[in-house]
């Protein structure tokens, strides 16, 4: 721990939690029940904490930022063209890395969700895959209503004749 980043997920996932625990919560619980009432509040309160966290995280890490201004004012010609190629292949290192870690959230968020029951265990070839989604029928795209033709005349389709009109 200690790294801002850390402190914003983790503010997330506790707000994500805590929001999981109130709509399982409401599922079991009775509409009226004073518990669950209490639980939504301090849900809440918990949301906003982690808000407030998060915001607290963002303007100290801001500050320290500010802090820290590129001043190149006293470099060489050779030494401002050094340090920006050392940069930039510093950026190509980390876009790597990014793309890698982004990779490896998605096959951590895949194995998460075929732990907690989201896939179909009874796959064929043994390998996982996502539960289907319940079918509620059909659904069709209504038909797109057609431009009159231009060599016919608009029967009364219940415009207004345009004002000053001979009708």
């Amino acid at each position: 721990m200690g790294k801002y980043e850390e402190l914003i997920v983790c503010s997330h996932e506790i707000a994500a939690s805590t929001a999981q625990l109130v709509a399982a919560s409401k599922v079991k619980a009775e509409k009226s029940s004073r518990n669950l009432a209490r639980l939504q509040e301090c849900s809440r309160n918990v949301n906003e904490m982690a808000a407030n966290v998060v915001a607290s995280t963002k303007s100290g890490q801001e500050q320290i930022e500010e802090k820290d201004t590129m001043d190149f004012s006293g470099m060489s010609l050779i030494k401002l063209k050094k340090e920006e190629m050392e940069t930039q292949v510093k950026v190509l290192e980390l876009e790597k890395r990014l793309e890698g870690e982004r990779v490896r959230l998605g096959e951590l968020r895949k194995q998460h969700y075929v732990l907690a029951g989201g896939c179909d265990a009874a796959a064929e070839d043994g390998e996982a895959r996502p539960a289907p989604a319940p079918r509620r029928g059909i659904l069709k795209k209504p038909p797109i209503a057609q431009k009159p033709g231009h060599g016919e005349p608009e029967r009364d389709a219940g415009l207004c004749p345009p004002h000053g009109a001979n009708v």
